[in-house]
């Protein structure tokens, strides 16, 4: 039986590619939402916002680095409206969960083998 979650991310991004084969791999179904070709509504990303507070912004990326200081200065929900590529992906939401990357301690949440 399979288990379901929602991954938010870019279908470019090949971090969100790995995450979402190795989940479907280990039983779960995923449905995968890419932010850029589907864009989220500005309550979806205030939720987003809400899960994992100021840690949705990837403030590593490149998105983040070609940004001027004003546009560093917006609302986060604004933020990712006018760049989605600048949210931190994959944003994972599986039931009760809120996990944020694809690093071993999300991979161990989940089930995944790191």
């Amino acid at each position: 039986m399979a288990r379901d979650l929602t991954l938010y991310g870019l279908a470019h991004c090949s971090t969100c590619q790995k995450a979402q084969a190795e989940l479907e791999q280990h039983g779960w179904a995923v449905a995968f939402r890419d932010v850029q070709k589907q864009p989220l509504t500005d309550a979806e990303r205030a939720t987003l916002l809400a899960d994992f507070g100021d840690k949705i912004v990837n403030r590593a990326s490149l998105t983040w680095r070609a940004m001027s200081d004003d546009e560093r200065a917006a609302n986060p929900v604004a933020m990712m409206a006018a760049k989605p590529s600048v949210m931190k992906r994959p944003a994972i939401v599986a039931g009760d969960l809120r996990l944020l990357g694809w690093t071993a301690n999300v991979k161990r949440a989940l089930g995944v083998p790191a």
